[in-house]
């Protein structure tokens, strides 16, 4: 049977032995999740949360959690607001230091890290390991002070675009969206500074024209880090073919997305049909999980919360992937990545940054001729 069959099989939680086996010896990284937005409401991180009707959007990632599913890794989303609700920027750092400060409280239980070795130490530790993601340069204030600050925080993944438009891109689905524009200037310059700090850029939510001009652009490999494919589920937020060979060709990764109406389906084997198709595009190397838990989606069935991705392993295994090429999906891929990138700016013992007064030419509004909220003309 190939495993790009249209007809999924059914039969993967017979392989739930075989595939706890593999599970629990692979190194596991999901590469998005938005429980920091929770987290600065009051959310306890090292509590089990219990599965009840709001755990439909939320409640999905927590420490007891994390160990139940064998997740070694977490990506945590840093998601701000674009419109006039007080500084992003510092809403951004505000969650970064909550990452901090819950490490800091649990160290046993909870690393923040950058490189991939320091991902494996604290995995050998017994600790989960959590990286930081920033969704949507328009935190940074159209000031790339802002990203050094936060480079130096720990930040690891740079997304370029979120809902809104900024002064670097424009989104695929959201407000200001215009197919025609790629980057601006300003973003070209995140794209460039990324390179030095060792920051990876992140393709979610950009437009398609924005997208192919950061990975031509990036000296580095481009991740998306949640996603669906155009090839199984065809909607704007999800990439096509052409995108996925364009990070493939970088040597990046795309993290699959577990959201339901992503994946066009309820179902393990919807989110198996979008992990086979986008192997088949860009190889096996290119595969990676983005499951975007807490980020107010719904979640298909079977992988309801993080504690359930042992049953991901047995419907990759069930639909004929060898153990390796799981093993790559779960998180290979991604520590290969990491090991490629060094993140040169990670300060851990420096407190949070206050930003600069703006990059020259740009302004701390914005970029110059655009205005802090979004593009011009």
């Amino acid at each position: 049977m190939s495993i790009f069959s249209k007809e999924p099989p059914n039969n993967w939680s017979s392989l739930v032995p075989e595939a706890t086996a593999l599970h629990a010896r692979s190194t596991i990284v999901d590469l998005h999740g938005d429980t920091l937005m929770w987290m600065k409401r009051g959310y306890d991180f090292f509590r089990r949360h219990r599965r009840t009707p709001l755990s439909a959007v939320l409640s999905h990632i927590d420490e007891p959690r994390m160990r139940m599913g064998g997740l070694t890794a977490q990506v945590f989303g840093l998601v701000t607001q674009p419109f006039g609700l007080g500084s992003a920027f510092r809403s951004a750092s505000h969650q970064v230091e909550l990452l901090h400060e819950a490490a800091r409280r649990h160290p046993d239980r909870l690393r923040v890290v950058t490189e991939a070795a320091e991902l494996r130490a604290a995995s050998r530790a017994g600790a989960r390991a959590g990286l930081l993601g920033l969704e949507g340069v328009h935190a940074l204030e159209g000031d790339l002070d802002n990203l050094n600050h936060l480079a130096k925080r720990g930040l690891r993944l740079c997304g370029l675009s979120h809902f809104s438009k900024n002064p670097a891109a424009h989104p695929a689905i959201g407000w200001g969206r215009d197919d025609r524009r790629g980057l601006t200037p300003f973003g070209e310059a995140i794209v460039d500074r990324c390179h030095e700090l060792g920051v990876l850029v992140d393709l979610a939510h950009i437009n398609r024209v924005g997208f192919f001009e950061a990975a031509r652009r990036s000296r580095n490999p481009v991740v998306v880090s949640h996603t669906g494919v155009c090839g199984v589920t065809d909607i704007r937020r999800n990439i096509d073919d052409e995108q996925i060979r364009a990070v493939a060709d970088t040597g990046g990764v795309v993290g699959i997305i577990f959201a339901f109406n992503f994946v066009g389906g309820t179902t393990v084997e919807a989110v198996v049909n979008h992990i086979v198709h986008t192997v088949q595009v860009g190889g096996e190397d290119c595969a990676a999980l983005g499951s975007d838990f807490d980020g107010s989606i719904i979640p298909v069935r079977d992988l309801s919360d993080v504690a359930d991705l042992p049953n991901l392993t047995a419907a990759l295994l069930a639909r004929g992937l060898s153990p390796e090429a799981v093993q790559k999906i779960l998180g290979k891929n991604v520590m290969r990545v990491l090991e490629g990138v060094r993140q040169r700016a990670y300060e851990p013992d420096e407190g949070p940054g206050t930003g600069g007064t703006g990059v020259r030419g740009y302004g701390a509004t914005g970029l110059r001729g655009y205005g802090g909220t979004g593009l011009g003309g």
